[in-house]
């Protein structure tokens, strides 16, 4: 797979469930999910030269909980970062968990 503004793929439903119950299992008392905004991807995504998003996990060591940190990537897979727009803080599960999602 190359790195482009189509990498990634399309599971099913049943694949995603299988992923996150294995996570579930292995993890169980780590953050389940994350969201962040549609604006704040659009504001990655709008970046000179940016074709994707970089998810990084992180470690809240203060809440000592899992923190995704999303930046965007260039054509050349460099991530966008002087003068380039980071987020962080997004909201987790659980609290903020999928109401009829893929949680169970």
């Amino acid at each position: 797979m190359k790195l482009d503004v189509n990498t990634g793929s399309i599971i099913t439903q049943e694949e995603a469930k299988v992923l996150i119950t294995a996570f579930k299992t292995k993890f169980p008392q780590e953050v389940t999910s994350s969201f962040i905004g549609a604006n704040n991807v659009k504001n990655i995504l709008e970046q000179e030269n940016c074709i994707g998003v970089r998810i990084h996990n992180g470690y809240d060591i203060v809440n000592e909980k899992i923190s995704l940190v999303f930046v965007g990537v260039d054509e050349n897979g460099k991530e966008i970062l002087e003068n380039g727009l980071i987020y962080d803080k997004v909201l987790l599960c659980p609290d903020y968990c999928p109401i009829d999602g893929l949680t169970f």
